[in-house]
């Protein structure tokens, strides 16, 4: 067999790019009777119930600690991945959820560990999102094995909480099939952007973990890996306890770089790529973090002396006082179906850049100003402008640093991101498409095959905040994770080098 150059994630994102000529002749039949439930159950445990702390409380309920405290841990996990709303479908019902998914399958779950709280008793549980309960179906001590898995991370040594988020891979693969772990990871980076938002309105301050041992967190779980992965641990610093407020920790950490690999079969490619993408041991890290060379701030590129350049400076989006506001736009939160053909100011185009990428802009507010990410070194992103007042059409350059916008193509993308999109028409009646991507092979020659999840976590992390300002301003937003890939990279002028990770649409709702 010759000699692969290229690693598994590189072989795996061209693998799973679509294109018009083999995706026009591809039909897919999906089979309904294996339609995957995207619920977990348990047969034993025992259940907390959280639906009472989410009502309106008395005066006593307030001054009760207990019940204060119960308050805050059910409204964290309600905002982060509860259910809004049921709608009907085709006889029986589909649940939504506070952070949006692809094809609405949720191939999330989410557990909680303890340390031992006064309020909650050692061991594992479960979040389970239709009853908004927490299922504890493991009493033993648990957190020591957790910090041994997470190389024993400074965020873990003091907290009491942790979330660890997992993929069950067949609910996005009976439909996306070997390209729904990309749709994984961006509807993970949604419920990242869930948590850290939902912490800042019940005073927890979630610590991103994505470098551990994957098998050894999966043992915690007991998922069965075959189907059922770790993607992210989270540990839970209460603010209220001032011994809990401790230094920011690594977020991300390298894996291996796989360039030998047989031929695998279509079906197979999904749970290869995440098997082989995993941190085996403390020496698989060891081996590979001279590579990784932390950088202070983002890096603005892409400053042509043709740009035009507009500055992207404006008043933050008010979220209420209290964040009263923002609980309310997690709640209400849904994906847009149709465009009208208003178009949209360049304030509110601002505005909804200045909440996702200026997150020190809303000190005053008590949100976090420097939220964890994996690495935003790593994602650029660009705006395909048809219809915003103020600005000429054409696709732009968002630099964060000189928080401007700069112009790279001079034309009107209409019809082609109609195509891009692969025909929909969410595609052609936005009047703002925002693509994030990023330089894949110099993320992997730092990171490792492993960086997929991250540049896929903070892509849908970074959506995730544009869905929620775009919300909030009563606009219109819709994210696509299905899109023609090198064509997108052709038509717009971005540099072939540059992954396309998430497009995510906006325009005034019809």
């Amino acid at each position: 067999m010759p000699e692969i150059h290229e690693s598994i994630a590189q072989h795996y994102h061209e693998r799973t790019k679509y294109d018009p000529e083999t995706l026009a002749g591809k039909s897919q039949q999906l089979n309904w009777a294996k339609q995957p439930v995207p619920f977990k159950e348990y047969k034993i445990g025992h259940d907390f119930d959280l639906k009472p702390y989410l009502q309106e409380q008395t005066e006593a309920f307030n001054q009760n600690p207990e019940a204060k405290w119960w308050q805050r841990l059910s409204k964290l996990l309600f905002y982060s991945y509860g259910l809004t709303a049921k709608m009907p479908s085709m006889g029986s019902a589909v649940y939504l959820r506070s952070a949006p998914s692809a094809g609405g399958l949720y191939p999330a779950e989410v557990y909680l560990v303890s340390r031992g709280t006064k309020f909650l008793p050692t061991g594992l549980y479960n979040y389970q999102c239709r009853t908004h309960t927490l299922k504890h179906f493991w009493e033993s001590e648990v957190w020591t094995a957790l910090q041994n898995a997470c190389f024993w991370h400074p965020s873990l040594e003091n907290t009491q909480l942790a979330i660890v988020t997992t993929a069950v891979f067949y609910r996005s693969a009976w439909r996306y099939e070997d390209r729904a772990y990309r749709r994984i990871f961006l509807d993970t980076g949604h419920l990242l952007g869930n948590i850290e938002l939902a912490g800042a309105t019940t005073d927890y301050r979630p610590h991103l973990i994505g470098g551990f041992i994957d098998s050894a967190v999966n043992d915690l779980l007991y998922v069965d890996p075959e189907q059922e992965g770790s993607t992210v641990v989270i540990a839970l610093a209460d603010l209220l306890d001032i011994k809990q407020n401790l230094p920011l920790g690594t977020t991300a950490l390298p894996s291996s770089i796989e360039t030998e690999y047989p031929s695998i079969p279509d079906g197979e490619l999904l749970t290869y790529f995440h098997s082989h993408s995993q941190i085996i041991s403390e020496t698989t890290v060891s081996k590979n973090l001279k590579q990784v060379k932390p950088e202070k701030s983002l890096e603005d590129k892409y400053n042509f002396s043709f740009c035009e350049k507009s500055d992207t400076v404006t008043t933050p989006i008010d979220w209420g006082r209290n964040l009263s506001g923002l609980e309310n736009t997690i709640y209400k939160r849904r994906s847009t179906r149709a465009y009208s053909s208003e178009q949209l100011t360049f304030d509110e185009l601002k505005a909804l850049l200045d909440f996702t990428y200026q997150p020190q802009n809303y000190l005053d507010q008590s949100l976090d100003t420097n939220p964890d990410y994996f690495d935003l070194n790593l994602i650029e992103t660009f705006i395909a402008v048809s219809g915003v007042k103020g600005l000429d059409s054409g696709c732009y350059y968002y630099a964060p640093q000189a928080q401007e916008l700069r112009q790279i193509r001079f034309k009107n993308f209409r019809r082609e991101l109609h195509f891009l999109c692969l025909g929909q028409e969410l595609g052609r009646d936005a009047k703002a498409v925002v693509f994030h991507t990023a330089d894949l092979k110099t993320a992997i020659d730092k990171y490792g095959d492993r960086v997929y999840r991250y540049l896929h976590l903070d892509a849908g992390h970074l959506g995730q905040r544009l869905n929620l300002a775009a919300i909030r301003l009563n606009l219109g937003v819709s994210g696509i994770g299905g899109f023609f890939d090198d064509q997108v990279n052709d038509v717009l002028g971005i540099p072939a080098d540059e992954a396309v990770l998430y497009i995510t649409t906006l325009g005034r709702p019809r």
